[in-house]
């Protein structure tokens, strides 16, 4: 394959987890969306245990799509990866077979990338469907990593962007076999200076169940910590340190003029203020000195 139709092409990644109401449709779509792009394409389809019938409509796309199937599910995240390490061509493209994005606007992501590293389609148009259950945890969690990465980001884990495969590739030891793999790696390029762009898009309402849970919230959570800590811990380190000598301070001035009495409570604060900081700063001084 010459070189030059690899760095034009686009490898369409969907994972595929029990869509049996829908993934027809969906791959239909795409396949049309994928007809019309001046550009060598090809659809991938990673069936991740799939039970419920999914794996008979796919046969009925033999020849038109490549198809690869785990055993038993593995999680959204690992889904993808398989999909991007058996990609064809330097730009990868992922979308979601439950129905909710609006794929004909895949044109629109992908002109971007002729000036940035990453086009996300950030859930921000004029028809979004979110559960009302999940908007709470989801504005909490976008305002906890915009804090971290000091930058407001429209969509934190939108499941419909396009991406280049090495840059993908690089972070595949960070990036989560879960639902956090498009936190993580939106996280992870901004923290390292990628170019990052959003395109409002609107998002529908899915066919079928979420399989998104609750406890999945705390996940993100974590992962949303851990990549930054990875990235810039200072970001994570700080304010902690921050809090605890700022307790230690209030607990001083009580020490002083109620009690007369330095308490040991109040050098435990102040020596857990300078440990936090100082493993702040270590952890920037080795995520610095590992960069190149």
């Amino acid at each position: 394959m010459a070189d030059q139709e690899i760095c034009e092409g686009l490898s369409m990644v969907v994972p595929v987890c029990n869509e049996v109401r829908s993934v027809k449709l969906v791959l239909e779509q795409l396949l049309e969306v994928l007809d019309h792009l001046n550009r060598p394409v090809e659809l991938i389809v990673v069936d991740d245990g799939s039970t419920d019938g999914t794996a008979e409509r796919l046969d009925a796309f033999s020849g038109r799509i490549r198809v690869f199937r785990h055993l038993v599910n593995q999680g959204y995240g690992a889904a993808l990866k398989t999909g991007i390490k058996q990609a064809k061509y330097d730009y990868v493209a992922i979308t979601d077979a439950d129905g909710t994005y609006p794929n004909e606007e895949l044109p629109r992501l992908l002109a971007g990338m002729e000036t940035h590293d990453m086009v996300v389609g950030a859930r921000t148009g004029r028809k979004v469907h979110v559960p009302l259950i999940r908007r709470p945890a989801k504005w909490l969690l976008s305002r906890i990593a915009n804090y971290l990465v000091d930058m407001k980001i429209p969509d934190l884990n939108s499941g419909f962007r396009v991406f280049r495969k090495k840059i993908a590739e690089h972070y595949f030891h960070i990036l989560p076999n879960g639902f956090s793999f498009t936190t993580t790696i939106t996280l992870a390029m901004i923290s390292d200076g990628y170019k990052v762009h959003y395109e409002s898009i609107d998002y529908y309402k899915r066919e079928g169940r979420s399989k998104i849970k609750p406890v999945d919230a705390l996940n993100f959570l974590i992962f949303i910590l851990r990549t930054i800590t990875y990235f810039n811990p200072l970001r994570v380190f700080l304010p902690i340190c921050l809090v605890l000598f700022g307790l230690g301070m209030a607990r001083l001035c009580y020490d002083i003029f109620w009690l007369h009495n330095l308490t040991d409570s109040t050098t435990l604060l102040f020596l857990f203020a300078l440990q936090v900081g100082l493993i702040g700063i270590v952890a920037d001084l080795i995520v610095k000195r590992s960069k190149p």
